[in-house]
């Protein structure tokens, strides 16, 4: 047999088949416990031993160490995790990686599943056209569990057999033999490089423990190769954070900086560490994995966990330091930067629609704020009576207007790319919901900009407001005020929690107010108790302040679900323009 083009391909295509069954499998997951992952790290704010545990649970739990860390970024990014928990959840994700490495080392290698997994599909399949969307996901699980050990039967038998292609060995034997302190720092270097390539530290974990299986590479440099793969798997979240803020950048920063530690001193105390599980295999009655290569996968899933919870016992104690470190290796390029501000909403990498989702919640919070300030500045428009001061206010609050048009673009495009992803039924509402916010929120900020246009006009035109006037102004703006609390005070809770109760008896009681006043504008229009262009000011400005309560309002729907039928239809049709 020789190994070429045909052979090579072959092999890529089994890895591909490998990579394709753990995305679908980790995907149906991720659906299945979607809300228990945001229950968990919503609750994950003590300390970092609390993180490790979290880590460990959710990788574990949805087979992809990357999955965690890309979240965790994202997390940060958004304000939902201080740097010190996301070093918490880092190293968790990096113990949790390990049960990959023993669920490959187990069912791929001492149970034939591959041999069941047509069964598996033919159970996965039907689930899938079901209308109940968990059905759906426990369907997908199914079919990506036989697939990913369809792949990895595959790619056993994509590897060469040794006795009848000697020469594959001989090559690799160049690089095995080139003493201890050589050999190893290639293999590791082998071991990053091919876990960038391919994206996925558990199908080059998978890869390796093939290699070893058929006897490709001894235990030791498949070791070595394990340590590479955990430098490798750092740069998911390192890319994750390119289009995070400055608090994003420090999280990646931070698990490199474990992972890249863990391995320089791992790799001095190699030798004892595979000198212990060498021991450890052949007492056990396991064989040992110098001479027998179908033991090796077993020994190599040992050192997976033993490396991992050896650098993690050594290293927890030490994240506030490393905290520092990053803070010095990524500083921030502005005051603005320190605050946990998106400018560009969340990362590009997320996993899955349920994540994505949460960092929308925590963007059209911050939102909220950003349009609740308008609402400060217009206050101290009306009253202030220098002209180069209210200049300043007009530029602050254009400034805000525009900030908030691009937050809504900014949201709704990335709401857009989440659509295009397989939506659960209550991830299309809470979508829904988002966007609809988002757009009440831009709507309402469009509005005080032009009340801020409206007493410009009447500065530049000396129209002077009344006393009356201009108390019922400042009453207006007080239950606005009091209404945007409400609307910021559910905005950042979990939407289904929220009671829309207050929200509606705030805006009855503005209505209320709206009519009173409008009757008493029109008779003070017949007295003539002030001129027809305040009259024609004053009640424009009321007009749009109260078109304004009425998007706040709306708001406190959207977060509860009481879109209505053509809202619904605008917000689609917003996606469908896009």
């Amino acid at each position: 047999m020789t190994f070429g083009i045909y052979e090579l391909l072959t092999l890529l295509g089994a890895l591909g088949f490998f990579i394709y069954g753990m995305k679908i499998m980790s995907e149906g997951i991720q659906k299945i416990a979607g809300e228990r992952m945001r229950q968990i790290l919503g609750a994950m704010t003590q300390n970092r031993f609390l993180g490790v545990f979290t880590g460990f649970l959710i990788t574990g739990l949805v087979q992809s160490s990357s999955a965690t860390t890309v979240m965790t970024v994202s997390f940060v990014n958004a304000g939902l995790l201080s740097l010190v928990q996301s070093a918490g959840v880092m190293m968790g994700a990096n113990v949790g990686t390990t049960v990959t490495a023993w669920f490959l080392s187990i069912l791929g290698f001492k149970v034939k599943i591959a041999a069941v997994a047509l069964p598996i599909i033919a159970v996965g399949i039907p689930l899938m056209f079901f209308k109940k969307q968990y059905l759906k996901n426990y369907g997908e699980f199914f079919v990506g569990f036989a697939l990913l050990f369809l792949g990895l039967d595959e790619l056993k038998q994509s590897v060469p057999d040794l006795k009848s292609n000697p020469e594959a060995l001989a090559f690799v034997s160049e690089y095995t033999d080139l003493g201890w302190f050589t050999s190893r720092l290639i293999f590791i270097g082998i071991g990053t490089l091919l876990t960038i390539i391919i994206q996925s530290s558990s199908a080059a974990m998978a890869l390796t423990l093939v290699m070893c299986n058929e006897g490709w590479i001894p235990f030791d440099i498949g070791a070595a190769m394990v340590l590479g793969e955990n430098i490798g798997t750092t740069i998911t979240a390192e890319l994750a954070s390119l289009v995070g803020n400055v608090h994003a950048k420090r999280s990646a920063r931070i698990h490199s900086m474990f992972n890249i530690i863990g391995v320089s001193w791992m790799f001095f105390m190699l030798p004892v560490y595979i000198s212990i599980i060498k021991k450890v295999m052949i007492t056990s009655g396991m064989g040992d994995p110098y001479i027998t290569s179908e033991s090796v996968p077993i020994a190599l899933s040992y050192f997976h966990t033993a490396f991992n919870m050896s650098n993690v016992l050594l290293l927890i104690g030490f994240v506030p330091w490393l905290v520092k470190l990053a803070i010095k290796f990524v500083p921030a390029k502005s005051d603005e930067d320190e605050e946990f501000h998106l400018e560009y909403i969340g990362t590009e990498i997320m996993r899955t629609a349920d994540l994505s989702l949460e960092e929308a919640r925590k963007e059209v919070a911050k939102f909220g704020i950003t349009t609740t300030r308008m609402s400060k500045f217009l206050q101290d428009l009306l009253v202030e009576k220098k002209e180069n001061k209210q200049l300043k206010l007009m530029d602050r609050v254009r400034k805000y207007e525009e900030i908030t048009d691009r937050m809504e673009e900014e949201i709704a495009n990335y709401l857009v790319k989440v659509s295009e992803g397989r939506l659960s039924e209550s991830a299309s509402i809470r979508m829904r919901s988002i966007l609809s916010i988002a757009n009440d929120l831009e709507s309402a900020a469009d509005r005080f900009y032009q009340v801020s246009e409206q007493i410009a006009r009447k500065n530049r035109k000396d129209i002077i407001f009344s006393t009356e006037q201009n108390d019922q102004l400042r009453n207006m703006f007080s239950m606005i005020d009091e209404a945007l609390v409400i609307m910021n005070a559910n905005l950042q809770n979990q939407y289904a929690t929220v009671d829309i109760k207050v929200a509606f008896e705030k805006e009855q009681e503005i209505n209320k107010f709206r009519n009173k006043i409008r009757k008493s504008h029109l008779k003070s229009i017949e007295k003539k108790e002030y001129s027809l262009k305040s009259g024609i000011a004053y009640n424009e400005i009321f007009l749009l302040l109260e078109r304004a309560a009425n998007h706040i309002l709306n708001v406190s729907r959207a977060i509860t679900g009481e879109v209505s039928r053509d809202d619904e239809d605008e917000v689609m049709q917003q996606i469908i323009d896009r």
